[in-house]
């Protein structure tokens, strides 16, 4: 997560602020009960909370009534630029094509993701290759929605995620232990010897971590559903997200 003391904006830029959209996620994406919603929706298609002031009229009391999703849900400020520049000041309710806007909206969800990690390689671990395509990413944010949906995201996020691992490396040092995309759910790891592990998209849900050093693991795209994070040490852990840690135990 970035730090308030950039001077430059960056950091207002990649976190949500849902009183500069207008309910996007609310109306644009689809969900389902299984997921922790309170029922199942299609994309496009308002959610049954939403207000007409684009608010959500059970925002106080989401994981109570049953909207746990809605709670681990980050857009990652992609949800104001969309609405600010993508198009214009337009909300959902002037578009016409519902459709191309849910797309615009993950495509510049993945943007605003990529840039978060990547401003924190900047922070921890800088390399020229991962500034210059952290620079490629803010310009490609503010185009139109034809740019942002003909843009080869596919290649991006591969690239991206090989600038992670080569940082993640860098500052975790060598011979630590790889538990990447494993399969850990459930387990009891309150002994393991976790201080810069590699955890990428290992999969921890329910797992036991109360109490571990997790500072610097790697945790990118882990699972942390119902993880239990009470005592663990996690403030130096790597690309760590806020949907990551509302959706653990702490």
């Amino acid at each position: 997560m970035l730090p308030d003391s950039l001077g430059d904006g960056r950091a207002a830029a990649l976190t949500a602020d849902c009183s500069a959209c207008t309910g996007l996620c609310c109306v644009l994406l689809p969900y389902r009960r299984d997921d922790g919603f309170g029922a199942d929706k299609p994309g496009q298609v308002p959610c049954r909370n939403l207000l007409a002031d684009d608010r959500c009229g059970i925002h106080a009391d989401l994981v109570e009534k049953g909207w746990s999703g809605c709670a681990t849900f980050e857009c990652f400020g992609a949800g104001q630029h969309l609405t600010a520049v993508t198009y214009g000041g337009r909300s959902w309710r002037e578009v016409e094509d519902l459709g191309e806007m849910a797309a615009v909206l993950s495509a510049q969800r993945l943007l605003h993701e990529m840039l978060l990690h990547l401003e924190e390689v900047d922070r921890r671990s800088p390399d020229p290759a991962a500034a210059a395509l952290a620079e490629q990413l803010w310009t490609l944010r503010d185009a139109g929605p034809l740019e942002l949906l003909t843009a080869d995201l596919d290649e991006l996020h591969e690239t991206c995620g090989e600038l992670l691992g080569a940082a993640s490396l860098r500052v975790r040092g060598p011979g630590r232990p790889d538990h990447s995309r494993a399969d850990l759910a459930g387990a009891d790891l309150r002994e393991a010897d976790l201080h810069g592990a590699g955890l990428r998209g290992a999969l921890l849900i329910g797992a036991d971590l109360s109490g571990v050093d997790l500072g610097p693991a790697d945790l990118l795209g882990a699972d942390l559903r119902g993880a239990d994070l009470r005592g663990t040490l996690v403030d130096d852990a790597l690309f760590l997200t806020g949907p990551q840690l509302a959706a653990a135990r702490r």
